[in-house]
């Protein structure tokens, strides 16, 4: 028996493995991430535009790709914390 006892599940090939699949999920969300918050963006600038450009009678339709943009980059950003957790193995 040992006065300090190593109970860590996180060694030998369960660490290799942890460490590989945590860096390979932290490259995925980060991507994921990037692509979201390109497009959600960009949803909101086509919609910002396109209500600039109509005024109020195409409000309506800016408005929603506006909404559209950033439900993409949300379900984006939900995604990539999935893929990271599951690639720390949460």
């Amino acid at each position: 028996m040992t006065l300090f006892q190593d109970n860590s599940q996180d060694s030998g090939a369960t660490g290799a493995a942890k460490t590989a699949t945590s860096s390979v999920g932290n490259l995925v969300g980060g991507l994921g991430r990037t692509v979201g918050n390109v497009t959600g963006a960009a949803g909101r600038g086509v919609g910002d535009t396109v209500t600039g450009a109509t005024g109020s009678a195409g409000q309506p339709v800016g408005d929603a790709l506006g909404s559209l943009g950033t439900g993409v980059e949300k379900g984006a950003d939900d995604v990539s914390k999935g893929v990271e957790n599951a690639g720390k193995w949460k």
